[in-house]
């Protein structure tokens, strides 16, 4: 035995074999394991609703406070707009926990009540009730507090819709009980917003009709059609208005007026380009200082950029990869087929949304005013967002595995904290028995 080690180590020293290694799992293979076994939880999808969504609000309000300080200066405090954002997120907070707690065929029942009141609310915003903010009557205001009707529009169509889609499933290869409804509502909805006229709400609005189309699984050539018509619609908006046909115009031909209508969008990609990889600080941007007009709102991306540089942005991408993922995953590992229609259709909503804020600042798409969910400021979009990440939070609660184990082993700590009940399983809804057809009686 002494003689064959001699010649093996003889063998590994002249290169004629390889020594061997231990097969030990290195640290990403640990890595990997760990983090699979993790995601095989019954609450993993739960826990990743609550760590994107308190990750993106406490972003939110750090990049609100260093980029709003200057402006509210205006007013004889730094924390102006800031102090309004964490009022915002409170309200959005006790909706969040409100969403997260209602049954979900609660709120299921409810969402033919809660298109109406949108409806409604879309009519009144145009009488004399409603408030003009810059050349949009799309607010309603209470001394302080201003409410934006289209924002929870979104989201009672995504509901409303997906219980009509399921109701209807099994009749949905005819393109009649396909589109009615749901189309026609939501054709009313986008007259009411074109009618303000809101550019920005008119595209989201459609965003959640082709996510509904799509998740019911309508045919291709339909979302053909529809693209036509977003294209007119789009098209409408942009040259009814001077503002907004300037920005379509400038971001053709942006080097025509770089000090006019494609300012903005050209110190937004100058703010980024200036961030470089580590950004120059936060708080030390100088864009807010009147660089960069609406730095706060519509274009807070562009500070990031500047202030946390290619990795501020890639933390953010991050987060709305993990928000799309978390959300489809909820979506497959549901069996209520409106549940997995709601996840899928709110995720949509979210991400899209995210994406095309992103796309107008880094100059990929022309300028539509859409905040960035949750770090943008703005008061009816943070409040409703957090309510749709409670919503998508109490959908991964009804995961089968997700309700066996909280109906087994208790809500856990989390759950006796926000005081929030076992869900109840999954129960398919009983068919009526079918009257035998024709027959002659024997």
């Amino acid at each position: 035995m002494a003689t064959v080690g001699k010649q093996r180590d003889v063998a590994v020293r002249e290169g004629k074999q390889q020594p061997r290694v231990a097969s030990r799992p290195g640290r990403v293979g640990a890595l990997r394991t760990a983090l699979t076994a993790w995601l095989g939880r019954p609450l993993a999808s739960f826990h990743l609703v609550l760590a994107v969504c308190a990750l993106l609000t406490v972003l939110g309000l750090v990049m609100v406070l260093s980029a709003s300080a200057v402006i509210s200066l205006n007013t004889g405090s730094a924390y102006t707009v800031f102090r309004k954002q964490v009022v915002y997120v409170l309200v959005g907070l006790t909706l969040f926990w409100i969403g997260l707690r209602v049954p979900l065929r609660k709120i299921r029942a409810w969402s033919p009540m809660m298109l109406g009141l949108s409806v409604l609310l879309l009519i009144l915003v145009l009488t004399p009730l409603g408030s003009t903010v810059n050349g949009t009557k799309s607010w309603f205001t209470f001394g302080p507090v201003s409410f934006q009707p289209v924002e929870a529009a979104k989201l009672a169509l995504a509901l409303w819709g997906a219980h009509i889609l399921v109701v209807k499933r099994a009749v949905l290869h005819q393109y009649r009980h396909l589109l009615v409804p749901v189309v026609p509502a939501a054709l009313v909805m986008f007259a009411l917003v074109m009618l303000q006229p809101d550019l920005g709400g008119t595209i989201t609005l459609g965003v959640v009709l082709i996510a509904l189309l799509w998740f019911a699984g309508a045919p291709l050539r339909l979302f053909g059609a529809l693209a036509l018509g977003a294209v007119a619609g789009v098209v409408v908006l942009a040259v009814g208005t001077d503002y907004r046909l300037s920005r379509v115009l400038s971001f053709l031909h942006p080097e025509e007026d770089p000090g006019g209508a494609a300012y903005q969008a050209t110190q937004a990609v100058y703010a980024l380009a200036d961030g470089g990889l580590f950004g120059k600080g936060l708080g030390q941007g100088p864009s807010k200082w009147q660089y960069l007009p609406n730095v706060h709102n519509d274009f807070i991306f562009a500070l990031i950029g500047e202030e946390l540089g290619f990795l501020g942005c890639v933390l953010v991408l991050g987060l709305f990869a993990a928000l799309a993922i978390t959300g489809m995953r909820i979506a497959t590992r549901n069996i209520d087929p409106w549940i997995r229609m709601v996840a899928a259709t709110l995720t949509v909503w979210l991400v899209a949304q995210a994406a095309i804020n992103i796309g107008y600042v880094v100059g990929l798409l022309p300028v539509t005013g859409i905040t960035l969910p949750l770090i943008s400021s703005g008061g009816t979009s943070v409040v409703v967002t957090l309510l749709v990440f409670g919503l998508l939070a109490n959908c991964a609660r009804h995961e089968p595995e997700a309700v066996s184990a909280l109906r087994s082993q208790g809500p856990g700590r989390f759950g006796r904290l926000m005081r929030l009940p076992a869900p109840d399983p999954y129960q398919p809804p009983k068919r009526k028995p079918r009257r035998p057809q024709g027959g002659r009686r024997t």
